[in-house]
């Protein structure tokens, strides 16, 4: 996808995120069922501090430790800080060399991808814990954000031993889209999902294992969807 559109789909789970943190506070304390352990101010916190990580990664172009999150009020300090982050992401060349825990060549583009299907991930998170309707993505964006996960958060995860090796090969595969492969050789199964549930699912927010059909090695296929697939 072009650097636009990554941008495009920034902004927009960003005007929606700031309106639900701006929601009342009863309602920010509410359990964030997809994130064990969170609140909706806790996702909050962890957004402005994704963001202010982001962003000054992509201004010095090395790595910056990521800052934490407030102890309280993590929604107004994410309201804080979301001005500033897109112009940072808006203002990037997104050729221009810049640390990132991606695969070479390592560009700021980087950035933007990760950060448009960050956002959109934790805007479907926001929007299920505050009860209202999560937003139709693009098809082109959800295709994307699977072979984000599948060529580069996975391989990340297996390689940094933050998932363990499955000791096999599986295909993922969208009907009428698209197929990937995790692992090195041919394919002992394949796992088959529509689109939205398979974006949506490689993230833990829905479970692939029960709705998607899986034919050859079974047990292959859910060790590596029990991943974790994604930090």
């Amino acid at each position: 996808m072009p650097p636009d559109r990554y941008l495009a789909e920034l902004a927009t789970s960003l005007d929606r995120l700031s309106l639900l943190a701006r929601l009342p506070g009863d309602i920010l304390i509410r359990p964030v069922a997809t994130c064990t352990d969170w609140t909706l101010e806790d996702l909050f916190g962890h957004l402005g501090s994704i963001e202010r990580w982001a962003a000054d990664v992509v201004l010095a172009g090395t790595f910056v430790e990521q800052p934490a999150p407030p102890a309280t009020g993590a929604a107004d300090w994410f309201l804080e800080g979301t001005g500033t982050f897109l112009e940072a992401m808006t203002a990037l060349d997104p050729e221009s060399p810049c640390w990132n825990f991606g695969p070479p060549p390592r560009t700021a583009g980087f950035w933007l991808r990760r950060q448009a299907h960050e956002h959109a991930i934790h805007l479907i998170d926001a929007c299920l814990a505050s009860g209202q309707e999560p937003p139709a993505l693009a098809e082109d964006f959800m295709l994307d954000g699977i072979d984000e996960i599948l060529t580069m958060l996975a391989p990340r995860q297996l390689r940094v031993e933050r998932m363990p090796d499955p000791h096999g090969t599986v295909s993922f595969h969208v009907p009428g889209a698209d197929s990937w492969t995790l692992g090195q050789g041919a394919a002992a199964a394949t796992i088959t999902s529509p689109l939205r549930e398979m974006y949506l699912g490689l993230w833990g927010r829905t479970d692939l294992a029960a709705t998607a059909a899986i034919e050859g090695d079974a047990a292959l296929a859910r060790r590596v969807l029990q991943g974790p697939l994604t930090p």
